[in-house]
């Protein structure tokens, strides 16, 4: 990546903010911490993040919730459940509402960091697959239009 990505850490327990988020910045990332699914969603509204990794129990929403809005809200931002509590109904709800990935708690930090250089990514393909289809467009358009021109002389 040329640009260091920018997560968004949301998480209740102050512990795991503090060991994840230094654990992200030295590996080179930018990290800014939200404790509620009000403090993501406000921070989410006014900052660029390329990754959001989202506690699935907060203490004002769930997680699931959290995600479904951060997905309307910026749909292109990688969104990653941590959970404390796992469970295969949890994984489906999570993967249903939008989650690219799901953690369980304790954390593996080299898991950790090898699914949010996956998931980064594809983010990255996805968009130059998306500029790459954008430029097929305009070009065919260029042409139509030009074979119109030439067609009216």
């Amino acid at each position: 990546m040329n640009e260091t990505a920018r997560i968004l850490l949301i998480d209740d327990d102050e512990f795991v903010r503090k060991t994840i988020s230094k654990a992200l910045e030295k590996a080179g990332y930018r990290v800014d911490t939200a404790e509620s699914g009000a403090e993501a969603l406000e921070k989410a509204r006014t900052n660029f993040y390329n990754l959001a990794l989202i506690d699935i129990r907060l203490p004002d929403m769930e997680g699931t919730k959290l995600l479904t809005a951060i997905k309307d809200t910026i749909p292109k931002m990688v969104k990653i459940i941590l959970t404390g509590y796992p469970s295969l109904q949890n994984a489906i709800d999570a993967v249903n509402k939008g989650a690219d990935a799901y953690i369980t708690k304790p954390v593996d930090i080299a898991e950790l960091h090898k699914i949010i250089k996956e998931q980064l990514k594809k983010q990255i393909e996805e968009a130059k697959f998306g500029e790459k289809k954008i430029g097929a467009f305009v070009e065919s358009r260029l042409k139509q239009l030009g074979t119109k021109e030439t067609n009216k002389k």
